[in-house]
């Protein structure tokens, strides 16, 4: 771990953002160029400390998922996402294999989206990241770990992660799911290896997965089930990378309906009624 080098590529990074950059006010002037050390750490669900004994060559050396973080909150390339790590003395995530850095283009759209559910999820279903107005619809999904951060492996093995949607969808949406995980596992040996663990967890994954199907359509319009405001009937729009590795998915309600009043609602209150 290079400590002189890290605390100085983590401070010019920060000072290379602007509160607009990553969807925070610009409020009063400012003592120092770009984020605040604070502004990072809440950006990278991090404690203020532990992000300001790094720039100050003082901190212990990141875990990996830690690195991955702070990558995320500086908005970083993989290139430098890549720097980061060599810095921190771990090896650069094998980019076929890993698809958890947040494309930065994604990132900046959600950065706008102060008040509309919105979430970046990989080729996996893995939820990367979440604004809060999408944690108040969904749930935090991003909490999970192991196998469970996929939601194909949640809806075939947690009977709770299917209440989300109304019985009449729940069949429709399984069979997109494990369509999915079959078009991912043609380009990544992760998904084979999730779904060979959800057959033999599953006997209706395994009945899905051997039907072959990958052209289940995304179902755009959808209705959500919400434990304190019932149905949801929503719009979901997607913005794939160019990749496909990462889409971001944002939920919209038909102006002047009740289900706009209720995304409002749930936008002010915030996760806490989740």
């Amino acid at each position: 771990m290079d400590r002189a080098e890290l605390a100085d590529f983590l401070r010019r990074r920060r000072e290379a953002l602007r509160p607009e950059d990553v969807g925070l006010p610009a409020g009063q002037r400012r003592r120092t160029a770009g984020l605040r050390r604070e502004e990072v750490a809440t950006l990278a669900d991090m404690s203020a400390d532990y992000y300001t004994r790094l720039e100050q060559r003082r901190g212990p050396r990141p875990s990996e998922q830690m690195l991955a973080a702070i990558a995320r909150g500086l908005r970083l390339s993989l290139d430098e996402r890549d720097h980061l790590f060599r810095l921190a003395g771990h090896t650069a995530p094998t980019r076929v294999s890993r698809a958890d850095h947040v494309s930065p283009a994604l990132m900046r759209v959600l950065d706008r989206l102060h008040d509309t559910p919105a979430q970046v999820m990989s080729h996996l279903g893995e939820t990367l990241v979440q604004n809060p107005p999408a944690r108040a619809l969904l749930g935090n999904e991003t909490g999970h770990t192991g196998p469970a951060r996929s939601a194909a492996y949640r809806w075939f093995t947690d009977p709770a992660e299917r209440l989300l949607y109304p019985p009449a969808d729940r069949a429709r949406h399984g069979r997109f799911l494990v369509a999915s995980l079959r078009a991912a596992s043609g380009r990544d040996t992760r998904a084979t290896e999730l779904a060979r663990l959800l057959a033999v967890e599953s006997a209706e994954f395994a009945e899905l997965w051997a039907a072959h199907e990958v052209a289940v359509p995304f179902e755009r319009r959808k209705t959500i089930v919400h434990p304190s405001f019932g149905e949801i009937a929503l719009d979901c729009q997607l913005l794939h990378t160019d990749d496909l590795a990462q889409v971001l998915l944002v939920f919209t309600a038909t102006p002047g309906t009740e289900d706009a009043e209720k995304l409002q609602l749930l936008s002010v209150v915030g996760p806490e009624l989740s």
